[in-house]
Order: structure tokens, then C-alpha cells, then sequence
């Protein structure tokens, strides 16, 4: 039962994050809505005990791309500050609840994680050990290829901000 009610907790935050994405028209907005839904999607990856797979999610994606896309954004937008009235003040009221209800989610994760009893240790085939071994052996030039194009794409965008100020 309480795998339930947190799947469709997960459930309403990813599609209300993921329509905050699309809906918020300040990039900003739309770039923290995004990483909400990534650590939202990480929540669900734990919920399948893949942790290696939620680790990857919040560093990789919630932690790295999301910065670019910040960093990007804010690059490409320069000047462009926020004045005038906070228009989320009256939205302040709502955080309080919201925090509370993801407390309690947290709570009745750790609790069916902690008080499940054990489980049996067998070897997992897609472990971190597996996993690391193949990226480091049989995809190792797509991996370094793919950390190359982001550093292309990173100077990329400073040459196009910077002719653009110039």
C-alpha cells in the first residue's frame, strides 16, 4: 500500500514538473522545474532499487546539465534581470505544505526500505561493478566522445556570447 501511494505522489510531481518545463515562459523557471523532474525520476529509479541509476541521474543531469542549461541560459540572456513585485509571494504559503508532504514521502520511502527485512545478497548482472567495467572498456570512445562534444558545445556557446556582446 505504501508503495503505492508513493509511486502516485512521484507520479503528480513528475508531470506537474515536467508541465512546469514546458509552461514557464522565464528559462530560469523552466530550468528548475527540469531539475525537479530529474530528481524526481532518480526517486523513481530508487524506488526500483536501482541506485546506481539514481546516483547517475541527480549527478549527471540534475547536477551537471542542469548548470549548463542554467549557465547557457544566462550566458545567451545577458542583462535580462528580474524587477518589479515577487510574483511568486503569494505562492510562498503553498511551499510549506508541499515540503511537508515531501518529508512525509521521504519518511514512508526510508520506512519500507528499512523495515522490509533483509533481503537476499545475490550478485546483481547489471551492478556498479558491471556497469563501470563496460563503460571503461567496451564504450569507452563513445563516453570520451560524448565528454568532448559537451566541452565543444560549452566553448561554443562563450564564442557566440562573446560576438554577441563584441
Amino acid at each position: 500500500m505504501a508503495g503505492q501511494i508513493t509511486f502516485w505522489i512521484l507520479a503528480v510531481m513528475a508531470v506537474a514538473s515536467a508541465a512546469g518545463v514546458v509552461l514557464r515562459r522565464n528559462p530560469i523557471h523552466s530550468a528548475l522545474f527540469l531539475v525537479v523532474h530529474l530528481a524526481t525520476l532518480a526517486a523513481f529509479f530508487l524506488k526500483m532499487r536501482a541506485e546506481f541509476l539514481a546516483t547517475a541521474q541527480v549527478i549527471v543531469y540534475a547536477g551537471a546539465i542542469a548548470v549548463l542549461f542554467v549557465f547557457a541560459i544566462m550566458v545567451l540572456i545577458p542583462g535580462r534581470e528580474e524587477t518589479g513585485p515577487d510574483p511568486l509571494r503569494s505562492q510562498r504559503l503553498l511551499a510549506v505544505p508541499v515540503a511537508g508532504l515531501l518529508l512525509v514521502l521521504l519518511a514512508v520511502m526510508l520506512r519500507s526500505a528499512l523495515f522490509s527485512g533483509p533481503e537476499p545478497a545475490a550478485p546483481v548482472s547489471g551492478g556498479v561493478a558491471s556497469i563501470g567495467r563496460a563503460l571503461f572498456t567496451d564504450y569507452l570512445f563513445p563516453f570520451e566522445v560524448t565528454s568532448v562534444l559537451l566541452l565543444v558545445a560549452l566553448v561554443g556557446v562563450m564564442a557566440l556570447a562573446k560576438r554577441r556582446v563584441g
